[in-house]
């Protein structure tokens, strides 16, 4: 999979550029929809990563961009929930993430992808 991290609210993946956050489950690529995490906000000071959201747990390895700047807060119970299944968490900034993606195959990938800070 040819993930890109082209510019600060962008990222493209597989050759179509997406201007919000993104989901990757088993390489089908989603929106990623945040509303169960803004309860959060005030707490974190952003829109941080919660376990209420839709999170693709089916795999070994879950990876998760952190956005530009490496803002994006995981809250802690997304850290447990990955232990709790046996899942490794790959948290990293969004352009790193983008870079290991390139080496996994589509099926095996799955990933929460923050494009701005």
């Amino acid at each position: 999979m040819k993930a890109r991290f082209n510019s600060f609210g962008e990222i493209e993946i597989d050759g179509v550029c997406y201007p919000h956050d993104v989901v990757i489950e088993r390489g089908a690529v989603r929106k990623r929809k945040k509303s169960a995490s803004k309860a959060y906000r005030e707490s974190y000071g952003h829109t941080p990563l919660s376990a209420e959201e839709s999170i693709p747990w089916a795999g070994n390895s879950l990876y998760i961009g952190t956005g530009m700047y490496g803002s994006l807060p995981v809250m802690p119970a997304v850290y447990k929930e990955a232990e709790k299944r046996g899942i490794e968490l790959v948290v990293d900034k969004t352009g790193a993430i983008c870079r290991l993606l390139e080496e996994s195959q589509p099926k095996e990938i799955n990933a929460i992808l923050h494009v701005t800070c």
